[in-house]
């Protein structure tokens, strides 16, 4: 177990505010993936504190459809979509461990809920954007 005993009960009551579905969208490989079976039990686990929240498992070197229509190039892999299905870019490489961890769980209740902690003057500049931006965080444990 990933997720202590009090851990998962605080978890439990922050998934209480959840509206909607979550889907947790895993890609592993059983070789050259040190990390994989650890994020794989940690998604798994976290799927198991909220009937909102399920995960789909492919694997990176056969599910080649899915790969693509994520646009997965590393594992291992998490993709969030909601309950309609909507991919909102949200990309986890890697093991969501430390800070990351809270970072995927806020990620988890704005995909369920639909609600940012962006303020109305940022969510109106990023609309009026012209075009597509590709934004990626870089973390270390150092």
């Amino acid at each position: 177990m990933l997720i202590g005993k009090k851990d998962q009960e605080a978890i439990k009551s922050h998934f209480a505010a959840l509206t909607g579905k979550v889907r947790m969208v895993f890609f592993e490989a059983a070789l050259d993936c040190p990390y994989c079976p650890q994020t794989k039990q940690l998604v798994t686990e976290l799927a198991e504190l909220s009937p909102l929240l399920e995960v789909e498992v492919y694997n990176y070197h056969t599910d080649e459809i899915a790969v693509k229509k994520y646009g997965i190039n590393k594992i291992p892999a998490i993709v969030l979509l909601d309950g309609e299905e909507k991919d909102y870019g949200i990309r986890f490489y890697g093991i969501p461990s430390g800070y990351e961890f809270s970072t995927l769980i806020e990620d988890i209740m704005m995909v369920s809920t639909g609600k940012t902690s962006l303020t109305a003057k940022t969510i109106e500049t990023l609309k009026n954007l012209k075009q597509k931006v590709h934004l990626q965080v870089f973390v270390t444990p150092t």
